[in-house]
């Protein structure tokens, strides 16, 4: 079997001053069990439960949005084309199929014209990105998906 996994995600949060933040996390608690029995072993890694929406939606090419907070923390996953998330310090992140992001940027504080973050396409594709949002009130703290 396969060495145990290690997946990075950017996490986009609030800290305490009300200035939205990325950081580069790292997932690697998984364990080799079957996902149901008699299903041949896998690496699995439980990382949210309870009530979720999930839906895709489509960012058109050269698309950019305003400075906006996420609705409520979620999952981002592009699928295809590639994207961009820039926090109110300046952090930019580019993401394209295979990766992941979290938006926790609940709760800022208006800075400078900027709240939460700004995103858009990155190239001459749609950006086609699955969300699961959770139907939390609170985003957890940056990297608490390890």
């Amino acid at each position: 079997m396969t060495d145990k996994p290690s997946l990075h995600y950017w996490h986009l949060f609030t800290d305490a001053n009300g200035t939205s933040r990325q950081k580069r996390c790292a997932m690697g608690k998984f364990d080799l069990k079957p996902i149901q029995p008699g299903a041949a072993p896998q690496w699995q890694g439980e990382k949210s439960s309870g009530t979720m929406t999930t839906m895709v939606t489509v960012l058109p090419v050269g698309w950019i949005g305003d400075w906006h907070e996420n609705p409520k923390p979620q999952w981002i996953i592009p699928l295809s084309g590639r994207w961009f998330v820039e926090a109110m310090d300046g952090t930019r992140a580019e993401m394209g199929p295979g990766e992941l992001a979290f938006g926790g940027d609940q709760n800022c504080k208006m800075q400078d014209g900027k709240t939460g973050h700004r995103s858009g396409t990155v190239g001459d594709a749609p950006a086609v990105l699955m969300i699961v949002q959770l139907d939390e009130v609170d985003a957890p703290a940056p990297c608490a998906f390890s």
